[in-house]
């Protein structure tokens, strides 16, 4: 296994998304940027949608900068107004939409205990609600385009093992995969295909500041506990997961369908309710 992590540009074949166009929520940063930014390597007309103004211009233009076509949005997937609103947009200016990568989630750490109701449903409605609104609006799209891809990226606590720290976000992300589930069942014969990816611990800036920072002071050393607990001993890449997302919309990935890829390191291997909730208090 390389220590480095390759571009999407060294792993996939040139050009191998040229005519194709995506749409990436969460565009701005992280793995949605890496992603973007991998797709638009790959040859795709990119369209990206944020929250963040700033995040998001600056994504735009290093994917102007590789020579494809980009547009892009401020959205709240939570907000079906806005959602609509970008449809128009990304209809209006590509015709056709090949794939749609639900990327756009978040969360915050605190025990069952610690979670009000309106943070339970701000999660809720952040992760599941705001994917549905994205499939809603969009699957009509890919329908029309009758040979394209869904993925809804989610994090590997949507397993049997539970999710400490996490209990909102688990079971709004097992929602989502089984929302992937139906919607792969409905569109298969439509040449549609629809999965979810589920990464570890990603070394993001959301990982580090709105994460680890919330669970201990020292993000250093609680990030070592982690790495300690990963079998690959080191945090995954943007660039490694957004390459699990290329594959998952790649011709070698077209019977592969309502399906949950868990992409983790190896990390739901390890014994991460000891790390991330050792003492088990509700």
């Amino acid at each position: 296994m390389t220590s480095t992590p390759l571009s999407a540009a060294e792993t996939f074949a040139p050009g191998l998304f040229n005519g194709r166009t995506v749409l990436v929520t969460g565009g701005g940063r992280g793995i949605g940027r890496a992603t973007a930014l991998g797709f638009a390597q790959l040859g795709a007309d990119v369209a990206l949608a944020a929250r963040d103004a700033d995040n998001l211009a600056k994504t735009h233009a290093d994917i102007e900068a590789l020579g494809v076509r980009c547009i892009s949005q401020v959205c709240d997937i939570r907000n079906t107004e806005s959602v609509e609103s970008l449809r128009d947009m990304v209809m209006s200016s590509f015709t056709k939409l090949d794939f749609l990568i639900n990327n756009a989630g978040g969360q915050f750490p605190a025990r069952p205990s610690e979670i009000s109701d309106r943070g339970f449903r701000a999660v809720v409605d952040l992760n599941l609600h705001g994917t549905w609104n994205m499939l809603s609006r969009f699957v009509p799209d890919l329908i029309a385009g009758g040979d394209g891809s869904i993925v809804n990226v989610v994090h590997n606590q949507v397993g049997d093992r539970g999710a400490p720290l996490f209990l909102h976000s688990g079971a709004a992300r097992a929602g989502v995969v089984n929302m992937t589930k139906t919607t792969a069942l409905y569109l298969a014969h439509r040449g549609v295909t629809v999965n979810a990816l589920a990464p570890g611990p990603v070394d993001t800036q959301g990982f580090r500041e709105e994460e680890v920072a919330n669970i201990s002071p020292d993000v250093v050393e609680y990030t070592k506990r982690i790495i300690r607990d990963t079998p690959i001993q080191r945090l995954q890449s943007p660039d490694e997961t957004a390459a699990h997302i290329l594959f998952l919309c790649s011709p070698a990935a077209r019977s592969l369908t309502g399906q949950l890829l868990i992409a983790d390191a190896g990390n739901a291997m390890g014994n991460q309710n000891a790390v991330y909730s050792p003492d088990m208090q509700w």
